[in-house]
């Protein structure tokens, strides 16, 4: 900003622009208070189905957050311009009476032709008037009033560039539509840029060669900024994809007792965390430069990349900056697209993850934990699935180029990437928790904050193809995967007892794909434990919610339970030597009771009487430890004594006016029914089955 633009500024129409923006800001927070509370909630409350139930909720979703997003967009906006615009008005008053010091002293300054300005004296003591008083001035003087003007026009100008390159980079967030960013003045935006540019610098001038003082600097730095969008934004496009890649496998080799990977050990984990977040963040921005960066990720992940003592893929590197963080959905199908097709070109994908083909092993890449080395690259994309479920829903009913359930769930060879060799495999435990979301919408089941998501068809169609290829692996079906999927088909509870308990196929799922599943899922004590619990839940919700037939209430109950029950029995077999349940079966029970997602099922009233059946069904199982009774096949039902009686008389609870009608009794008529019942779902699992 030159001098005279300063001193002679006329912020009229800023003011107006200001007093626009305050205008919109206003309306467009009553707008979004309007579509949250009035049309989405009325979205959410709605009974829809078809397309409906998928296509418009989720446009009206969309469509609220928008507004919010453009009641934030503008908040930032003006406060910006009211910040850059009291802080040139300040610096127009310091700048006059700055001046007015210098006349006082019979100095000013003058613009010159190229853009800036000198002090000269305002009259000569040649040329003053007879009797005209000159004051004097030193040469101090002359230097002071320069350096002041120049300090007062490099912050003006500091202020006005800022504030218009913020102003850039808040639009650039949002390629259509607006960004969710959000900043109380143009100082806190305009340092987040700035530490991220400082941050990258750092990281591609030094790299892994940074002092471990440098090294604490940066990881407080990018900690502290880790989820302000504009640094996110600004640090990954800085840095560059190949930059991070770069970074990433230079720091965690280690060739010498010097290397950061040594000395900042015990930093390294949270460091990872921090450059994740921040990572993930940034792919949130729809910035042209964002938009090459992802798509530069993705070419540069299929590279090898040589360090001082090891040869690592780009995948093995980036799949570790993705453990944390929502990484936008778009860029995770692209990169796991990528990454499906390069492991099935590679044959034995093992091989080359863990070392062999590939050069010496990199020895960690992984600092969360010490779980696994970091090694395969499925374990940190499958993380990131779990963790944005509308991707993870994507990837898995993606069938072409290549079909990536079936890849992940049934043909990928794993390989042990653990330090002991002694436990679950990591890659196969992220698989089913990115299974999980898939089906449900829903990162985490067991976290406090667990809401029920509706489903939509590519959630129906993603467990199906789920189930479908987990069936086909029959006794293959991998441990770390029971209990994600006894928590997906909790999740889809109505469908499963409809399933479990029709005595005839309907084709809402295929029933020997879910006998196969179940069978599986109960190899393991907790994990059978958990789907009859969430099971228990379904069941309960039908009894309450669905009056109009009664009867088929209390039998569909005796049905599932009885499936349930053979499915489990089947794991067992006639022959011991065939009993295929691992050694949790063996041991005290310890279960402990979980509950459902809140609400899945239509609320309190759906859940009313649910604590009863699970603690009948709780005290039975605790019984059954040791007894060998529990394996004869002609016991099953008098193991269900308790959790049948205590439905039967919650049903009768619920329908007692009913039930008279029919002339039936709370106890005999009612135990006899879902007795019954339980007996021709046990029979029906023998059909499927295959037992006679």
């Amino acid at each position: 900003m030159d001098l005279e633009t300063l001193r002679h500024g006329n912020f009229s129409q800023l003011n107006e622009a200001i007093t626009a923006w305050k205008g919109v800001v206003d309306k467009l927070k009553a707008l979004a208070g309007d579509a949250r509370d009035d049309l989405k909630a009325k979205a959410d409350k709605a009974s829809w189905a078809g397309v409906n139930a998928t296509v418009s909720r989720e446009f009206i979703t969309k469509t609220v957050g928008e507004f919010g997003d453009a009641h934030t967009q503008a908040t930032t906006i003006h406060n910006i311009l009211k910040d850059t615009r009291d802080e040139l008005v300040e610096y127009k008053s310091e700048l006059d009476q700055t001046l007015e010091r210098g006349r006082k002293k019979n100095i000013t300054v003058v613009p010159t032709s190229n853009g800036g300005f000198t002090v000269t004296m305002l009259i000569h003591p040649d040329r003053a008037a007879k009797g005209t008083e000159v004051a004097d001035h030193s040469q101090q003087d002359v230097d002071h009033l320069r350096d002041d003007v120049q300090r007062i026009l490099n912050r003006a100008t500091e202020s006005d560039t800022s504030a218009a390159k913020v102003l850039k980079a808040i639009a650039d967030q949002a390629d259509l539509g607006f960004s969710g960013a959000q900043y109380k003045d143009r100082d806190s935006a305009s340092d987040a840029l700035k530490k991220a540019e400082e941050a990258a610098k750092v990281i591609k001038g030094k790299g892994d060669e940074m002092s471990p003082a440098e090294f604490q600097k940066l990881n407080a730095t990018i900690g502290a900024y880790k989820n302000d969008p504009l640094f996110q934004e600004k640090f990954a496009t800085t840095l560059g994809a190949k930059g991070a890649l770069d970074f990433w496998a230079d720091l965690t080799d280690v060739s010498t007792s010097n290397d950061l990977a040594r000395t900042q050990l015990n930093q390294l984990g949270d460091f990872q965390k921090n450059l994740s977040l921040t990572l993930a963040g940034a792919t949130q921005s729809d910035s042209p430069a964002m938009r090459t960066w992802e798509n530069d990720m993705v070419r540069f992940a299929g590279e090898r990349y040589q360090t001082r003592g090891s040869q690592v893929w780009g995948y093995q590197l980036m799949s570790n900056l993705m453990r944390v963080g929502d990484y936008d959905d778009q860029f995770l199908n692209k990169y796991g697209n990528s990454l499906v097709e390069t492991e099935k070109k590679m044959k034995v994908p093992g091989n080359y993850w863990s070392g062999g083909v590939s050069g010496p092993n990199m020895p960690k890449m992984n600092f969360m934990g010490d779980e696994d080395f970091g090694r395969d690259p499925m374990t940190g994309f499958m993380t990131a699935l779990s963790n944005s479920p509308d991707a993870s829903t994507a990837f898995f009913n993606t069938e072409e180029p290549q079909d990536n359930a079936k890849w992940v769930l049934k043909e990928r060879p794993s390989f042990d990437d653990t330090p002991l060799g002694d436990g679950p495999n990591p890659a196969l435990e992220a698989t089913g928790k990115a299974m999980f979301a898939a089906v449900s919408g829903v990162s985490d089941p067991e976290a406090k904050d667990a809401e029920f998501v509706e489903h939509t068809e590519s959630h129906r169609e993603a467990l199906k193809r789920s189930m479908g290829f987990l069936a086909e692996t029959k006794d293959d079906f991998p441990p770390e995967l029971r209990r994600d999927m006894a928590w997906a088909l909790g999740n889809h509870g109505e469908t499963v007892h409809k399933v479990m308990s029709e005595p005839l196929k309907s084709g809402m799922m295929d029933q020997d794909q879910l006998l196969e599943v179940t069978k599986q899922i109960s190899r393991n004590k907790e994990s059978y434990a958990l789907l009859n619990e969430q099971m228990n839940y379904a069941i309960i919700a039908d009894i309450n919610l669905n009056k109009e037939y009664p009867a088929d209430t209390l039998s569909d109950a005796g049905r599932t339970i009885g499936f349930l029950e053979q499915a489990r029995q089947l794991t067992i077999n006639v022959d011991e030597s065939k009993d295929l349940r691992d050694i949790s079966w063996d041991q005290r029970w310890g279960y402990h009771v979980v509950g459902a997602i809140a609400n899945q099922f239509g609320g309190d009233i759906a859940q009313r009487g649910v604590d009863a059946i699970t603690a009948a069904w709780a005290e039975e199982e605790q019984g059954r430890v040791g007894d060998k009774a529990t394996e004869d096949r002609k016991a099953n039902h008098e193991e269900r004594n308790l959790q049948l009686q205590a439905i039967a008389d919650h049903w009768y609870a619920e329908n007692t006016e009913w039930a008279e009608e029919k002339e039936l009794s709370p106890d005999r008529g009612v135990y006899t029914l879902i007795r019954d019942a339980a007996d021709h779902g046990n029979d029906g699992v023998d059909r499927v089955g295959g037992e006679k």
